[in-house]
C-alpha cells in the first residue's frame, strides 16, 4: 500500500502551529533556559551511548506537543510501519524502500511481491564475507601471483559518496590495504588515481545497478584499457568485480559471474552501502567491523520503529528541522562534526537530503506551496569556526546547526580532545546566548581597550539566539557511526511523510544525464 497523501497544510496542527509561531518567533534561548533550570533534562533523548540534547532550540513544550500532532495527522505511524513492512512508497517508481531490511538480524520475513527478501540478503552477505577474507588474508591473488594492495572503488553518486565517506571516517579501523574511489567522468581525476596504483595488485570493484550508468562505465572502460596494457583479457576476471544487476554486461565486460554481487530495485543508491555497494567498505575495514555498521544502524531502526514520537530521536529532529524550514523561513541547515574523520559526512548528507526531498509535486501529483527540502551544508569543527562561523554569529540568516561530536577521542590524545570538546560545546552556547552589550563593554575594559570601547562595542555584541542540536556519542566507531547515518535516513523519511512528497525518486538527476546524452549523439 502507498502512504497516505495528506496535504500538511490542511491539518488543523498546522493551522495551531501557525499561530503558536507569532509568539515563538519572539522565544529568547537565555530566557528560556533562565524560566526553566531542568530544561536540558527535558529537551534530551538518550539511547545507550549516544545522548541528544536539543533545549538549544527556539521551542518550549507547547511546539513539540504541536509537530507531534501535525505528525499524528498526516499518519506518520502508518507510514513508518509501510516503510519497514516493504509496501511499495516508492510509487513513481513501484518499488518498496528496504535498506532497513540489509541491516536486520532478525527472523522476521520483509515481503516484496510475496517473497521473502532475507534469505538473498543473507546469501550476499556470506558471499562479501568470504570475499573480503580472501583478498584481505592475501589469498586472492593477482595475474602475476602477488596479493592485493589496492581496492578501487568504480562508481557514482551513492555508488560512491556513502562507501567514500564511511571508508573515510573508519580509517582508524583500516587494514593494510589501500582503497581508492573514482567517480566523476572528468578524466584528469581517473588520470591521478591511476599514477598510484600498480595493475599487479589493484582490485577495481565496478558498483552500477545498471551497469550502463555513463560516469561509471566511462571509467571503468578507460581503467580496463589502462590494465589491458600490461595485462591480457583473460587477466580481467582476477582483477574486475562488479557489484550490479546486469549480468550480461557484466559478463561482456570480462568478469567472472562468480565475482558478480547483487543489487536489488528496493535499494535506492543514496541508501545502498548497507548491500553489497559497501563491498569497498568490507574490504577497507574487514567485514566484521562492517557488520557493526550494520548493527548500530539496526539500533536506531528498532528504536525509530517502536519508540513514542517525544522520544523518537529521527522524528524529532525532523519535526524540528520543518519547524524552522517551513515557519520561520530557514532554507539551510548545517552539519558540523567535531571529527576530521567525518569530513566527508556534509557532501553525503548533502545528496541524501537534497536528493531525496527536494521535490515540488506532492503525492498527490500536485505543485506544492510551501517549502520542502532543506539545504544541507557543513564542515568539521574547529576548521569551521575559523571559516564560515562568522555567518553564523554576526550574520543575519538564520541556520539551525546539528553539533555531532564524541566523548573520547581514537587515538587517546587527551590533552587535544579536551581542547577539541572546549570548543565543540563554546560554540553551542555562543551561538545560543551570545553577548550582551554589558558582557562586551567588561571584556574590553578587561583587555585594556578602555579607549576603543565607543568604537568596537557594536561590533563585540553578539546577538545569539540561534538554534543547535547536541548529538554526542561515547566514540566514534563502525556501531556509532552506523546509528549516526540511521538517524538521518529516518529523518529524511519523516520529512518526506510530513511534507507529502516521494522522497525515493530522483527525475531531476535524470534529466541532466538525458540532456547531456542528447548532446552526445547530436554533436
Amino acid at each position: 500500500m502507498p502512504l497516505q497523501n495528506i496535504n500538511p497544510t490542511e491539518t488543523k496542527a498546522w493551522e495551531r502551529l501557525t499561530k503558536h509561531f507569532n509568539e515563538a518567533k519572539g522565544y529568547e534561548l537565555k530566557e528560556l533556559f533562565r524560566k526553566n533550570k531542568n530544561r536540558k533534562d527535558e529537551f534530551s533523548i538518550y539511547l545507550d551511548e549516544l545522548s541528544v540534547d536539543y533545549s538549544k532550540n527556539r521551542i518550549t513544550q507547547e511546539t513539540i506537543d504541536s509537530l507531534i500532532s501535525l505528525a499524528e495527522e498526516v499518519e506518520l505511524k502508518d507510514a513508518i510501519g509501510k516503510y519497514f513492512s516493504g509496501d511499495k512508497i516508492n510509487v513513481t517508481e513501484n518499488r518498496a524502500v528496504l535498506h532497513t531490511a540489509l541491516r536486520s538480524n532478525t527472523d522476521i520475513p520483509v515481503f516484496v511481491d510475496g517473497k521473502d527478501i532475507k534469505p538473498k540478503i543473507k546469501t550476499a552477505l556470506r558471499k562479501m564475507k568470504a570475499f573480503s577474507n580472501k583478498v584481505i588474508s592475501g589469498k586472492w591473488k593477482g595475474y602475476t601471483g602477488k596479493s592485493i594492495t589496492d581496492i578501487v572503488n568504480i562508481g557514482v553518486g551513492g555508488s560512491d559518496l556513502g562507501p567514500k565517506m564511511v571508508v573515510e571516517a573508519l580509517q582508524f579501523y583500516k587494514n593494510k590495504l589501500n582503497t581508492h574511489f573514482v567517480s566523476n567522468i572528468d578524466g584528469d581525476h581517473v588520470a591521478e588515481i591511476l599514477k598510484k596504483i600498480n595493475p599487479e595488485t589493484t582490485l577495481f570493484v565496478i558498483v552500477s545497478k545498471s551497469f550502463t550508468t555513463q560516469e561509471t562505465i566511462n571509467n571503468a572502460n578507460t581503467i580496463r584499457d589502462w590494465f589491458l596494457k600490461s595485462a591480457t583479457v583473460f587477466d580481467v576476471s582476477k582483477h574486475f568485480v562488479a557489484v550490479s544487476c546486469n549480468t550480461k554486461a557484466v559478463d561482456n565486460f570480462g568478469i567472472d559471474k562468480k565475482n558478480v554481487f547483487p543489487m536489488w530495485d528496493w535499494v535506492g543508491g543514496r541508501f545502498s552501502l548497507w548491500s553489497t555497494v559497501g563491498l569497498s567498505i568490507s574490504l577497507s575495514l574487514g567485514f566484521d567491523n562492517f557488520e557493526k555498521l550494520l548493527k548500530g544502524a539496526e539500533k536506531i531502526d528498532k528504536h525509530f520503529r517502536t519508540s513514542d514520537f517525544n522520544e523518537n530521536i529521527p522524528v524529532i529532529l525532523a519535526l524540528l528541522s520543518v519547524w524552522y524550514n517551513n515557519f520561520f523561513d530557514a532554507e539551510t541547515e548545517m552539519v558540523m562534526p567535531y571529527s576530521e574523520c567525518l569530513e566527508k559526512l556534509p557532501v553525503y548528507l548533502q545528496q541524501a537530503v537534497m536528493e531525496s526531498n527536494g521535490k515540488d509535486v506532492d503525492r498527490n501529483g500536485n505543485r506544492v506551496d510551501y517549502q520542502t527540502g532543506t539545504i544541507v551544508w557543513g564542515g568539521t569543527g574547529v576548521n569551521s569556526q575559523h571559516a564560515f562561523m562568522q555567518l553564523l554569529h554576526h550574520g543575519t540568516k538564520l541556520i539551525p546547526v546539528d553539533f555531532i561530536g564524541f566523548k573520547e577521542s581514537l587515538h587517546n590524545l587527551e590533552n587535544h580532545h579536551e581542547k577539541l570538546l572546549a570548543n565543540y560545546f563554546a560554540q553551542q552556547d555562543a551561538l545560543a546566548f551570545g553577548r550582551t552589550k554589558e558582557e562586551a563593554h567588561l571584556d574590553l575594559k578587561t583587555n585594556g581597550q578602555l579607549n576603543q570601547i565607543n568604537t568596537l562595542l557594536p561590533y563585540k555584541i553578539f546577538r545569539g539566539n540561534h538554534p543547535s542540536n547536541s548529538i554526542v556519542f561515547k566514540k566514534l566507531t563502525p556501531y556509532s557511526l552506523g546509528m549516526l547515518l540511521a538517524i538521518y535516513e529516518h529523518k529524511i523519511f519523516v520529512q518526506g511523510v510530513i511534507w507529502n512528497i516521494f522522497s525515493y525518486d530522483q527525475f531531476g538527476v535524470e534529466l541532466g544525464k538525458e540532456l547531456a546524452q542528447k548532446k552526445l549523439t547530436n554533436d
